[in-house]
């Protein structure tokens, strides 16, 4: 099976962890883009969704899925995104299309979090995929600096912003260990506004695309 094809394969299979009715949180990305195409033809009442960028939110109104502001709804039972990378306890690095904090914001919302991803995100480590920060533009060349005393080598996303009108340092190089940690004292720089470890707000569960069919990790607590 080619990637987008196991993509679509748990992006159909999502859609059986959406309740009826609900608002939904609704995130951002090519695995989500299947996701949103599916739940539309499914038919699955859905009352609404907060999307984590522009770009989910327009697919949803094309289908007809009313959009909500984050700010309308107080808790959301389901949140559905993708991740760059997920390792075996559920925490990711997620960022690779620029919504990371977005994301984060509706992730936090959710009382469970459904990451759908295809096989090879899947890592025993994170840090081999880019670890991308938003910044603000004036803080840029110290946080550089800072990454490169963990060992990692940042540079400007040429050409991104954000739908926050931001831009993103891509850190290659960490061997993320301690994902909780880091978020923690990453997050903590001045001019960082959003990191894109996902170890606070981790997966509860991650329907992973396989040749062989959809494979479903359950998280237990920490």
């Amino acid at each position: 099976m080619t990637q987008d094809e196991l993509k679509a394969q748990v992006g159909q299979a999502a859609v059986d962890l959406v309740p009826e009715g609900a608002v939904i949180g609704v995130g951002t990305g090519s695995t989500v883009n299947h996701f949103i195409d599916a739940l539309a033809r499914a038919g699955r009442a859905v009352a609404g969704a907060v999307s984590s960028s522009d770009a989910s939110s327009q697919r949803l109104r094309a289908h007809g899925i009313p959009v909500l502001e984050a700010c309308a709804v107080q808790r959301l039972p389901v949140y559905v995104d993708g991740a760059d990378e997920i390792d075996a306890l559920g925490f990711m690095i997620k960022g690779g299309g620029a919504a990371l904090t977005r994301e984060k914001i509706v992730a936090d919302l959710a009382e469970r979090f459904v990451c759908i991803a295809d096989q090879s995100k899947l890592v025993p480590v994170l840090g081999a995929f880019p670890l991308p920060v938003e910044v603000i533009p004036m803080a840029v060349a110290q946080l550089v600096r800072r990454f490169a005393t963990l060992g990692g080598s940042a540079t400007l996303r040429e050409g991104v912003r954000t739908d926050n009108g931001l831009p993103i340092l891509d850190v290659r190089g960490l061997s993320i260990t301690d994902p909780l940690a880091m978020e923690a004292q990453v997050s903590q720089w001045p001019g960082v506004v959003t990191v894109g470890i996902f170890a606070r707000h981790r997966a509860s569960v991650c329907l992973l695309g396989t040749p062989e069919g959809v494979r479903r990790i359950d998280f237990a607590p920490l």
